[in-house]
């Protein structure tokens, strides 16, 4: 097994779509960065910490590897004051 860290937006709309891939044997929602330490999530949610919501992706690279956990791109439509932006997850981070 091999392990994917995925940093960007709200953890719980990173979790699907990775979770219904072959070959993901677990995807958990944590944070990475941040100089809080064991931060709670609304410490997190009203960024005063420095942390990022993250999934970190546990899986099996016989079966799905990690070029193609990149290639699976998770689109957030987010609203930032009064603009409205699209976030596209493709990225890596690590804990």
């Amino acid at each position: 097994m091999e392990t994917a860290i995925f940093a960007g937006g709200c953890f719980w709309c990173m979790v699907q779509p990775f979770d219904s891939q072959p070959g993901i044997d677990s995807v958990v929602s944590g944070y990475t960065g941040g100089h809080t330490k064991n931060p709670t999530y609304e410490d997190v949610k009203a960024h005063t910490t420095g942390h990022t919501e993250a999934v970190k992706i546990t899986f099996d690279p016989d079966i799905i590897s990690y070029t193609e956990l990149v290639g699976i791109k998770r689109i957030l439509p987010m609203q930032w004051g009064n603009f409205k932006i699209v976030v596209i997850i493709i990225g890596r981070s690590f804990l």
